[in-house]
């Protein structure tokens, strides 16, 4: 026996426990004024002027809230963090942000800067987030968003610029090659903006975004009021929820006149309008008749982007005519859908008007002709349905024949007088004297006949078979996990 008594073998557990306890450290290390749990750091409330060091490498999510961080130069997080999908900044004193700044959490989901002291964002400041969806960026001072500032962020859902000083729309949001074309919610809410660029946020209510404008000076002009008449017959929650802090609430403001002479009522339904593919159409406003006055914009909400008069499509296969009709070149099937000609009519819309109009690329049956009149009648319903009729009564007549009526041999009789010779045939008068030993199912279920002796008399018929088949921003920055997925468009709720 050894003398230490161990039985010649050592102990397992404390080994396994002086190996973990010579891995574990590096990874584990948590940074002195820090809380970590899981993948989560927190360093909130922590009055840090600069980025803790030695972050982990594995957080997921980083918390640097209610903190003096004044500036956010390149390479200030001090390491890669490859893994970081929610990066808190909110409630620092962010004055500065360089290009670059981001560069060491590529794989960001959600970035919160909001309520800091930003002024301006320069061009490329959030180069190298691909995959940002989520940026917070209210409660800051900017007055001034440099072309190219959202360039590179092709994944941003939600922007959240309300309580700055914007004077004008920022630039690139949706026309800008490589800039945010898919934003489901933006709110540029409490800002300086006198004008509202119509075509625009037509376009991103296309796609069912939310666009939130109150709390901003805008200019009540003839677009304007397209604009908020349209959206007020819609029920557009983002304006309704807040109508009373939008200008033209009540219609044309004085010192300007929106309402044309001569506009007819709008029709109660939207009217149908068919092409076939290939084909050119022509969609007139519903109710304008007259060419618009000079300088007044017709607008097209189509089911994915907006147009007005003064400019085409980029695929130059959409236009608005100046006198406000809609001309699709060469229709193709994905043309099909709802369009709305949006131009103000200096009051709101009666609840039986509608100034939407359905197009259709290809056949429909019952619907409207290319020039949005006549509609075919049901002759071709009727075809069809007797067709049918006719023919499920001839399949029943014939499986009725085939059941019944189904030819077989002849039985012999006196010694063969009476027998086949001469290839006679005659018709069995009752199924179920067919021989049962030579039916072929065809691994199918023979519903109609039962087993029985075999009969060397009886009839040999075909055997029938009968198939059996059978017949908002508290809740953003919950997880940093990169397997939930981006928080979905809601544009009946503000954040």
């Amino acid at each position: 026996m050894r003398p230490d008594g161990g039985g010649g073998g050592c102990r397992p557990a404390p080994l396994l426990l002086l190996c973990l306890g010579a891995l574990l450290p590096r990874a584990a290390a948590c940074p002195a004024p820090c809380l970590c749990a899981s993948d989560i750091v927190s360093c909130g409330g922590r009055n840090l002027s600069a980025s803790p060091p030695d972050l982990p490498g594995y957080a997921t999510r980083l918390d640097l809230s209610h903190n003096a961080l004044a500036a956010l130069p390149a390479g200030w997080l001090g390491r890669p963090l490859d893994r970081l999908a929610t990066l808190v900044l909110g409630k620092n004193r962010v004055g500065r942000v360089e290009a670059g700044a981001f560069a060491a959490a590529p794989r960001l989901l959600h970035l919160d800067l909001s309520s800091n002291r930003l002024t301006a964002l320069n061009s490329s400041v959030f180069a190298g987030l691909p995959e940002l969806r989520e940026l917070l960026l209210f409660g800051n001072q900017i007055a001034e968003v440099d072309p190219g500032a959202f360039g590179g962020l092709a994944s941003l859902r939600r922007l959240y610029l309300a309580a700055n000083r914007l004077t004008s729309f920022p630039p690139g949001l949706y026309g800008e090659p490589g800039g945010p074309r898919n934003l489901t919610f933006l709110d540029l809410s409490y800002n300086r903006l006198g004008e509202a660029p119509v075509q625009t946020l037509l376009s991103l209510a296309a796609g069912g975004g939310g666009v939130y404008l109150q709390g901003n000076p805008l200019v009540c002009d003839c677009a304007t009021l397209a604009l908020l008449e349209y959206w007020v017959w819609k029920q557009y929650r983002p304006l309704v929820d807040f109508r009373g802090e939008y200008p033209c609430g009540d219609g044309a403001g004085p010192g300007f006149r929106c309402r044309p002479e001569g506009v007819s009522d709008l029709p109660s339904e939207a009217p149908v309008y068919q092409v076939e593919p290939g084909a050119w159409l022509r969609v007139p406003c519903p109710g304008w008749t007259p060419a618009p006055p000079e300088g007044r914009l017709v607008f097209w909400a189509t089911p994915s982007i907006a147009l007005n008069s003064s400019a085409a499509h980029a695929s130059a296969r959409l236009a608005v005519l100046p006198n406000g009709t809609l001309e699709i070149q060469g229709a193709q099937t994905e043309d099909s859908g709802t369009y709305a000609c949006v131009v103000a009519r200096g009051r709101h819309y009666g609840p039986g008007e509608s100034p939407e109009v359905a197009v259709v690329v290809g056949n429909l049956s019952g619907g409207a002709s290319g020039g949005g009149s006549g509609h075919r009648g049901g002759t071709e319903h009727f075809n069809t349905a007797f067709t049918t009729l006719a023919s499920c009564v001839v399949s029943i007549i014939l499986v009725l024949l085939y059941l019944y009526l189904t030819p077989c041999r002849c039985r012999d009789g006196g010694g063969g007088a009476r027998g086949c010779g001469g290839r006679a045939i005659s018709l069995c008068s009752d199924p179920r004297e067919a021989e049962s030993g030579q039916r072929r199912a065809n691994g199918k279920r023979v519903a109609f006949m039962e087993p029985r002796a075999e009969d060397s008399s009886a009839c040999d018929p075909k055997a029938p078979a009968v198939n059996s088949g059978h017949g908002a921003t508290e809740g953003i920055l919950k997880n940093g996990s990169r397997t939930v997925e981006p928080t979905s468009t809601d544009t009946s709720q503000k954040v």
